[in-house]
């Protein structure tokens, strides 16, 4: 006890004036063990599950303030404008489809024997004239290029007698309003090819088409532009082509004798 207090006089002599002993050495008795155990640290428990509902709850209330977003619909495809009708023609919408009919059909005085044909008739079909007295020639190339294709080419008129050539011409010329604007369409009975068994009109756009990429190794060409449906024999066409079109029967030279 006695060795206790004289070094702690000692220590308290070394403090300066004015200072208070360190708390550490006030009633500190340096014969008691210094507590070498950790204070337990005390933590602020955050209640983590109350917080995380809360969050959750605010984003909600705000997704479910926020205003709706309308979509915008795609504007409409335009349709395709429909193809432009060039004048003189009722049938021009189906160019290089099918000729246009033939209204001399309906007429109960000219019959098969003058060059009528049912619908779907065939260049097979010899039992009727339009097909039977075609130009021979004309007709074998038509069947072979048939037969070649895997089409069966309709004849939509073939040959025509005079009488049924010019009823076709005086309803063109009804139609059109006069001669020289029917002739565009229609030739007399004595210029027309069909009179003479030398042209064909076919039926469908299969064959038509077919023939403008391959008749020109038959023989048989397109004529006019203006009647793709149109086809005559044109035998140097094998090894030269085709010749260049007429734009209608009226730039045909033969039209005009």
């Amino acid at each position: 006890m006695l060795e206790s207090r004289a070094y702690r006089r000692r220590i308290e002599k070394r403090i300066r004036v004015g200072n208070t002993a360190p708390p550490s050495l006030v009633g500190m008795s340096l014969l008691q063990p210094v507590s070498t155990a950790r204070r337990p640290v005390r933590t602020s428990a955050v209640p983590v599950l109350p917080v995380l509902a809360a969050v959750v709850a605010l984003l909600t209330a705000v997704g479910c303030s926020a205003p709706a977003v309308a979509s915008t619909p795609a504007p409409p495809v335009p349709a395709s404008p429909a193809p432009e009708t060039p004048g003189g023609h009722p049938s021009r919408e189906r160019l290089a489809q099918d000729p246009p009919e033939l209204r001399g059909r309906a007429d109960d005085a000219l019959d098969v024997a003058d060059g009528h044909l049912p619908d779907g008739a065939t260049i097979a079909d010899d039992d009727y004239p339009a097909v039977s007295r075609l130009d021979p020639h004309l007709r074998a190339a038509l069947r072979a290029a048939s037969t070649d294709a895997g089409i069966e080419f309709r004849v939509n008129s073939g040959w025509r007698s005079p009488a049924y050539q010019e009823q076709l011409l005086d309803e063109a010329v009804a139609t059109y309003g006069s001669r020289t604007a029917a002739a565009r369409w229609v030739a007399t009975p004595a210029t027309s090819p069909h009179v003479s068994g030398d042209a064909v009109d076919l039926a469908g756009y299969r064959a038509t088409a077919w023939l403008a990429g391959h008749g020109a190794r038959y023989g048989l060409c397109q004529v006019f532009r203006n009647e793709p449906w149109h086809f005559e024999l044109r035998p140097g066409a094998v090894e030269r082509g085709c010749p260049r079109q007429y734009a209608d029967p009226t730039h045909d030279p033969r039209m005009h004798r």
